[in-house]
């Protein structure tokens, strides 16, 4: 395992970081450029707004999907009958190619005849152009990232709502607790440590967003859609400026790891079972 992790692990990471302090584009060897492409990125106008529509990206996905995961979870955690049907139909889309999933999103957005636009004309509401307005691209993105995610989370929260212990909800029900105080006070608590797992690896894969820009926007209008990975993708294989490619993934996983280490410090989780 360790062989394995030097190998495919540690190897590309050092590759990366020995590639980023060079100029190479494939065709010739590479060149010592010792921190030129770092400076070369934040003078780059395409690479501060990658970076920027990243975070956004973030911003806008991991607290609502988060939060939806959630409450989807604690829905289909009820003793209902054939309940496994509503599990299956929300884990759907986790199990669907991301392709098909793109083509059919693409109708649904579609400014003359999508869906979503023939519902707006009914209700009287003017249409949009989703992914060919600056405006609304990167939201049409996010709502189809929380829509297609929310199934996985929901099944880690599922997780970890079956291990709280019954009697917690049974005492606070003799208490006089209602549904919404045994939420707020039993489930939520309870499920900080889980709650915690999601976030962290929620943000991290949004901040590695690259196969729903590619597919519905390749990075536009505008660069309104552009990200960091896709960028990193342009530069290393369409323009193959692997020294500026490998450098932008230096600065993503420096980014990544700042991340995971302030959510570390801030979410503090001591919940102690008796």
């Amino acid at each position: 395992s360790l062989l394995f992790l030097a190998i495919f692990v540690v190897y590309p990471i050092i590759d990366a970081f020995y590639l980023s302090l060079h100029r190479y584009d494939l065709l010739t060897p590479p060149i010592w450029d010792g921190l030129g492409r770092y400076r070369l990125l934040f003078d780059d106008d395409r690479f501060v707004k990658a970076l920027g529509n990243t975070l956004l990206f973030a911003v806008m996905t991991v607290p609502l999907g988060t939060v939806l995961s959630l409450l989807l979870a604690v829905l289909i955690n009820q003793p209902l009958r054939a309940i496994y049907i509503f599990r299956t139909a929300y884990y759907l889309p986790v199990v669907t190619s991301f392709v098909a999933v793109s083509f059919i999103w693409l109708w649904i957005y579609e400014p003359q005849f999508g869906l979503l636009n023939q519902l707006l004309e009914t209700m009287g509401l003017p249409t949009l152009s989703w992914l060919r307005d600056p405006k609304t691209s990167m939201l049409s993105i996010a709502i189809l990232s929380i829509w297609k995610n929310a199934g996985y989370n929901m099944i880690i929260f599922l997780a970890g709502l079956q291990g709280v212990p019954d009697y917690l909800y049974e005492a606070a029900e003799i208490d006089g607790a209602g549904p919404v105080q045994r939420f707020w006070h039993i489930t939520v608590p309870m499920l900080s440590p889980t709650t915690f797992f999601v976030f962290v690896v929620y943000f991290i894969g949004a901040l590695q967003m690259f196969t729903q820009s590619w597919i519905l926007t390749q990075g536009g209008p505008l660069d309104s859609t552009l990200t960091v990975v896709y960028l990193i993708y342009q530069n290393g294989f369409e323009f193959l400026k692997m020294g500026s490619a490998a450098a932008m993934s230096v600065i993503l996983f420096i980014i990544i790891a700042i991340v995971t280490y302030i959510n570390t410090r801030i979410v503090r989780y001591d919940t102690h079972f008796n």
